[in-house]
């Protein structure tokens, strides 16, 4: 009998589960998105009990389309979005909606602690530095709008941690998203109480569940959740990951060969490392999937979600026509994008939609728009500043690389869109490598899978057995000096606008 991993992604927009071979095959997928909730600016929740639904129902459809018998699903593990927060109440309930990575509310918090000196006091333990959307500044917001949640919490999970929970009844913390909290001592993997004194939250230590590694077995599917979705009672269930880790991993990003480029929700920009970065020049350190290494990350919410956002609002007359042709809406946008020479338009897109790369209260903009320019302009401008968005944290990375990368492994909606790949090639002027798979958060979260049950000695060996690069993109060295004239405007620009975006403080 055949062998089969089931991985379960909930990203910033959608919830899939995949079903794959042990060669790291999809034979089987479904998707469902949570509807977002906006109930103040800078808010962005979703209902935990509409995503637990959700969940079920692609599992369901995944088991049920995949048609193979349920027994030779072997493993199940789970993978999504960092940061944010999801509370479990003592009610065995949900305390509050859940609170997704792309949320601000909590953006004085970060700055305050910059500020007064916390950040740097916790440094030396938690290797990064605090943000608007980690547990540490939403648990202080919810002490001082909305205690009566905390009062009622049991559980403080990360998302994937929490479907999890619900699958097996069983609640821990998979240890690559706790590690990217500023929760934790990074160098003794724990939980420090010294560091939540620190920020002021002791009140969440009880509520931390305890700690698991990515491959560790962390329960079996239950009675429950069998009738609901068609699984085996009893199917092992792994810790999973952070998506970040779940991406490189699918990508086999398991050494310091490469850069893993991620353009989602957020665009993260990361490579392994066997020492953490200790200048404060990057984001975070976080602890990697495999032991005794960290990821190096550079990440904002500055990537694809933004092309999202204008796709929808601005391309209604090109949906009809992708329709017409049997096309999405987003390979229509494409093609229309790569008929715009790259040396053709000036135009600039600041993609500070749902943030920035450095100032929490810096907004998104079209610069150097005039009467005569096209739709097809707009869209390229859109794509180029996501490119450039990445540029910036890419180079903050490199500097702290004694050798540069072989290549950049690229995932995420830049991975399917020819044209924007080959702008990260020509931008970053390194090549670009695919790997042969559509869902890497759930790919990689199926190879811990793989791991908890005994199929593959550990993610490396997974990543051997079940990855394969499928394209190699090329930088066009001729291009690279008409990027770097833009992007040195885009920064500038964004550098320009910095004192009008504070005087709104």
């Amino acid at each position: 009998m055949d062998t089969y991993f089931l991985g379960i992604d909930n990203g910033g927009t959608l919830t899939k589960a995949v079903l794959f071979n042990a060669h790291g095959q999809a034979v089987a997928s479904a998707s469902a998105r949570v509807p977002m909730q906006r109930p103040q600016p800078g808010f962005t929740e979703r209902d935990m009990e509409a995503l637990w639904q959700a969940n079920v129902a692609v599992i369901r459809d995944t088991v049920a389309a995949a048609k193979v018998p349920v027994e030779a699903i072997r493993g199940i593990a789970c993978t999504g979005h960092g940061k944010g927060l999801y509370l479990w109440g003592k009610d065995d309930a949900p305390a509050a909606d859940g609170i997704v990575s792309t949320d601000g509310r909590a953006w004085a918090y970060a700055r305050q602690w910059q500020q007064d000196g916390t950040a740097d006091r916790v440094f030396e333990r938690t290797l990064q530095t605090p943000l608007a959307c980690q547990p540490v500044a939403l648990w202080r917001w919810f002490q001082d709008h909305r205690p009566e949640v905390l009062a009622r919490t049991r559980w403080v999970f990360a998302v994937k941690d929490y479907i999890r929970f619900r699958l097996t009844g069983d609640a821990y913390s998979e240890i690559t998203d706790a590690s990217g909290t500023s929760l934790m001592d990074l160098r003794r993997a724990v939980f420090d109480p010294s560091v939540l004194d620190a920020f002021g939250i002791a009140d969440i230590g009880d509520k931390l569940p305890p700690l698991r590694g990515s491959t560790e077995l962390c329960g079996r599917v239950t009675a429950t959740v069998a009738a609901l979705t068609g699984l085996r009672e009893g199917t092992p269930v792994a810790g999973g990951m952070f998506d970040i880790d779940a991406c490189a991993v699918a990508m086999d990003v398991v050494d310091e060969r490469y850069l893993c480029v991620i353009a989602g929700t957020w665009g993260i920009n990361e490579y392994v490392s066997r020492q953490p970065v200790l200048d404060r020049s990057i984001r975070m350190n976080s602890l990697f999937c495999l032991p005794g290494l960290y990821l190096i990350e550079e990440s904002s919410p500055t990537s694809a979600s933004n092309y999202d956002w204008f796709s929808t609002l601005f391309l209604d007359p090109e949906r009809a026509q992708a329709a017409a042709r049997g096309i999405s809406l987003h390979a229509l946008a494409e093609e229309m994008a790569a008929t715009v020479a790259h040396d053709a338009q000036s135009i600039l897109f600041l993609p500070f939609l749902y943030g920035s790369n450095d100032n929490p209260q810096a907004k998104a903009a079209f610069i150097g728009l005039d009467s005569a320019h096209t739709r097809p302009q707009l869209i390229r401008a859109v794509l180029e500043g996501i490119v450039f968005s990445h540029r910036v944290h890419i180079e903050r990375l490199l500097a702290n690389r004694t050798t540069p990368p072989e290549a950049i492994r690229l995932a995420g909606g830049a991975a399917a869109n020819r044209t924007w790949a080959q702008m990260f090639a020509d931008v970053i002027g390194l090549p670009v490598e695919i790997v042969d798979a559509a869902e890497l958060g759930a790919l990689g979260c199926a190879m811990t899978a793989a791991v908890a049950t005994g199929h593959c000695r550990d993610l490396a060996d997974a990543a051997r057995q079940m990855v394969t690069v499928k394209e190699r993109l090329r930088p066009d060295a001729s291009k690279k000096p008409v990027y770097d004239r833009k992007f040195a405007r885009f920064a500038k620009a964004a550098r320009a606008l910095d004192d009008l975006w504070n005087d709104e403080t």
